[in-house]
């Protein structure tokens, strides 16, 4: 919250800022902390601020029904005095400011409207009965957030009732208007004319409308125009003006719809428009693009013969240079719409896909990697804003059936998950959309909630992948809801196994399916679980702030590994391994809120079958956020140390010690070696695990680990960095044996010597010099060419690469120069056939002689 009024016409602005419970006083010159005022002890929820050049009045609720103001003096922030009033009811909490000193808020059964009038810091409210204003009152009054000039819009269903606020704080009814779906603030555009949009629905179309304030029988703009279904309706309205050619006002309307989209319009025209929900990117999944199949006409590969032509005439217009402008244009969409990177099928690398992401509005897009374009969006019909769903969001996204190279003629298909509002026990809805057409194939209201989905390695014939959807009430539903998958899962029943992390009680639990629900109604499909083992961290000690898992489709190429002098490590390859760190309470705050010796970390690895604590590891004096990854044997983790006043990454190895004998060359010729043997979570093998700590420089948002086809390719880690840039560092660097003085085979190996800091090479930034605003994640998927990994960081911005973390060892440069390599091979064919033709001579010479 942010007020600003100039004090005195000789003193500077003094502009205040309530954040966290404290008022701030500070110098609009030099941006200096004049005073600070802090409220947080007082219990009140402060919603408005009144400033004059003596006196702030600091105003808001404490509970539902108390409105207190202070008086603090503006020059030294002292507290004057304090007043308040009980009202005899409580209050919704929406409190709207009318004027500089009048406030409307609804009671808390939205029946009546109250009038809060502020007076030299004495308060004074008056209340009426919104069926005194309205005849039809029967729905839910909402009071709306549209800042207009002594005057307030009440919503109820569909209408909206403006309502003006006397100088005595009576309420008169102005207007009422049906069908409405958003109010714009006042505008003012002279010094006494203030003016107002709304936008109203009326059929398959949209109607915008501008008011004046003063003036409510005419209207200075009435426009109709139509927008896409897909983005949902209207939350907000935003206007600006213009002054036309003759000299009359003219208005500009910005649009926010509901799926977060920007609409500009003017003169009943949509002059652009903004995909902005892709800032608010929630999930990401992949999807492979279709085959290019032989034997199709070109006609259907060129949408119609028409276009088809039409484009090869514009090229030759390009060729001839006698195109006009707007075909030159054409001419390069065109090129760009026919590039190898751009096309809607399969390539032989497997760089193009489809990234498929689902935003916080419900809105799922599918985004080209080749040139970043969006080949489809859609916005799911069961996650709109409705009475039964007023606040949607969404959750995940699956891949829900990948048919291979036999069932190529159907096209893949996502699974969306849902939530109509914030809270675990909201209305949960799914839907199932085709990965190349964005088409929703069908979408169910759940009857029970989710906590949390699981997807298992199994599909069914169709190839659908079956899900296991965990609800609050610890009861398992099966998806697809199908015989055939009862009966895989009935096949399988004995090796589901999973987790769950309570963080606010510190605890980890292991479960294993047990039996069928019993209901009134009977389920097969729903089962109850069972509590395998828990582990209970002590709560005076401990609290759980991160935990990090394997990825469940992660390839690992061996799980030997060959050390100096020709010794042979196995890694524990497990994707039953979880990652836990562990902060003390007065450290698992911001940085700065716990001294060095209050601040511990603790890091387990923990086997989520058995509940083994794998590893055990303490880190005095060292605090979070923690960022870890997780890939094949190894734990990487970024945190603080207050005793360095620096940031650490560590690594953990774990390597499994049983397998440590079978580097006899004669037990494997005669085949007394146990590398055959089946690795089982209950089988406790001898673990032995190696760590390592290094100072690095930045602080970090997100870490992750590139993953490439086979994992024969070497590993990097991305790090997004505190400047939304993605730093890719070689796995190498943090390798645990690094020691200060490697030896000859070390150095062979590629063991680096060993330094306190991690290197921040300025060529490592993946990003460039570019910056992914507001950076919350990054995502790996590897292409089919084993060298390549595809990457894709998402916050604000949108960013996507391609990186070779061994470099490009299975493929040639794009500046590969294919006409010198045709020239050597014609130049050695042609000395070969030189070479030839003297031998033969010369042979025929030797017979003569």
């Amino acid at each position: 919250m942010v007020g600003q009024k100039n004090l005195k016409a000789d003193k500077d602005d003094l502009i205040l800022v309530f954040g966290k419970g404290c008022l701030h006083a500070i110098s609009g010159i030099d941006g200096e902390v004049l005073w600070r005022k802090d409220f947080a002890s007082e219990s009140i929820e402060v919603s408005h601020i009144i400033q004059s050049p003596e006196v702030i009045y600091v105003a808001g609720f404490v509970g539902s029904s108390k409105f207190y103001v202070y008086e603090v003096n503006a020059k030294s922030g002292e507290l004057l005095k304090n007043n308040h009033v009980a009202l005899p009811f409580a209050t919704s909490g929406e409190s709207l400011s009318v004027s500089g000193d009048k406030f409307v808020v609804l009671d808390d059964v939205r029946s009546k409207i109250v009038t809060i009038d502020i007076n030299n810091g004495n308060i004074n409210y008056n209340q009426k009965q919104v069926s005194d204003l309205i005849k039809d009152s029967s729905g839910q009054a909402v009071i709306l957030p549209s800042k207009l000039p002594g005057l307030f819009a009440l919503k109820i269903n569909s209408q909206v009732l403006l309502i003006k606020v006397t100088n005595e704080g009576e309420l008169v009814a102005l207007d009422q208007i049906d069908n409405t779906a958003a109010f714009s603030n006042a505008l003012s555009i002279s010094e006494d004319q203030h003016v107002f949009a709304f936008v109203q629905y009326e059929d398959n179309k949209i109607q915008l409308s501008v008011k004046d304030v003063n003036d409510w029988n005419g209207a200075l703009l009435k426009e109709n125009l139509v927008i896409d279904h897909q983005r949902g309706n209207i939350e907000k309205i935003f206007i600006n003006n213009y002054v036309r050619t003759d000299r009359s006002h003219g208005f500009r309307a910005l649009m926010v719809m509901e799926d977060h989209s920007l609409l500009l319009v003017q003169q009943g025209e949509i002059v652009w428009s903004r995909e902005d929900g892709l800032a608010s990117v929630v999930d990401v999944t992949t999807s492979e693009l279709p085959v290019e199949k032989e034997g199709v006409s070109v006609a259907k590969v060129e949408q119609n013969l028409f276009e088809w032509l039409k484009g090869h005439v514009l090229k030759l217009k390009g060729t001839l240079m006698i195109a006009s402008a707007e075909e030159k244009i054409a001419i390069q969409k065109l090129r760009l719409r026919s590039s190898e990177k751009s096309k809607m099928t399969r390539d032989h690398n497997g760089f193009r896909k489809l990234l498929i992401v689902l935003t916080r509005a419900g809105k799922v897009f599918a985004l080209h990697t080749g040139d970043g374009r969006i080949v489809w969006s859609t916005t799911l019909h069961a996650l709109r804003k409705s009475e039964d769903c007023e606040h949607p969001v969404g959750l995940n996204i699956y891949q829900w059936q990948v048919p291979h190279h036999h069932a190529l003629d159907e096209n893949p298909s996502l699974l969306v998950i849902g939530r109509c509002g914030p809270s675990v026990t909201a209305p949960t809805v799914i839907s199932f959309l085709d990965a190349y057409t964005g088409k929703e194939l069908n979408s169910l209201s759940l009857a029970h909630t989710v906590a949390r989905v699981i997807p298992l390695p199994y599909t069914d014939s169709t190839e659908q992948r079956l899900h296991l959807i965990i609800d609050v009430n610890k009861h398992a539903y099966l998806y697809p809801r199908t015989p055939e998958a009862i009966e895989i899962l009935k096949r399988e029943f004995s090796n589901i196994y999973w987790y769950s992390v309570e963080t606010d009680n510190g605890v980890i639990r292991g479960h294993a399916l047990k039996s069928n629900c019993i209901h009134e109604i009977v389920d097969e499909y729903c089962f109850v679980f069972r509590d395998l083992w828990s582990i209970v961290f002590p709560s005076e000690s401990e609290k759980i702030i991160a935990t990090v898992t394997r990825k469940s489709n992660e390839v690992v190429h061996t799980q030997a590994k060959v050390m100096t002098d020709h010794d042979v490590m196995y890694k524990y390859i497990s994707k039953n391994i979880l990652f836990v760190a562990n902060a003390a309470p007065k450290a698992s705050g911001e940085i700065g809120t716990a001294t060095p010796e209050e601040a511990t970390l603790v890091i387990y690895i923990i086997d989520t079958v058995t509940g083994r604590i794998l590893h055990r590891m303490t880190h005095h004096g060292c605090q979070g956020p923690v960022h870890a990854v997780f890939s094949e044997n190894w734990v990487v983790y970024h945190y603080f140390n207050l005793r360095a006043h620096r940031h650490e990454m560590s690594v953990i190895e774990v390597y499994d010690q049983s397998r440590a004998d079978n580097k006899d060359i004669w037990k494997f010729v005669l085949g007394k070696h146990n590398l055959t043997s089946p690795i089982s979570s209950y089988y406790r093998p001898e673990i032995s695990a190696k760590s390592q700590s290094y100072f690095f420089t930045h602080s970090v948002k997100a870490i992750e680990v590139t993953s490439t086809a086979k994992g024969i390719t070497s590993k990097q880690l991305l790090i997004g960095t505190i400047g939304d840039q993605v730093l890719a560092l070689d796995k190498r660097f943090l390798d645990p044996r690094r020691t200060l003085n490697p030896s000859q085979a070390e150095k062979e190996e590629g063991i680096i010597p060993l330094t306190d800091s991690l290197p921040i090479i300025s060529q490592s930034y993946i990003t460039h010099s570019l910056k992914v605003e507001g950076l919350r994640g990054i995502v790996t998927v590897p292409a089919k060419l084993e060298s390549t990994s595809l990457v894709f960081a998402y916050g604000v911005d949108l960013f996507f690469t391609q990186i070779a973390p061994s470099r490009t060892y299975d493929s040639l440069t794009e500046d590969f120069s294919y006409a010198l390599l045709l020239l050597t091979i014609v130049a050695l064919v042609a000395a070969l056939f030189v070479t030839y033709v003297l031998s033969e001579r010369k042979d025929l010479e030797e017979k003569w002689r």
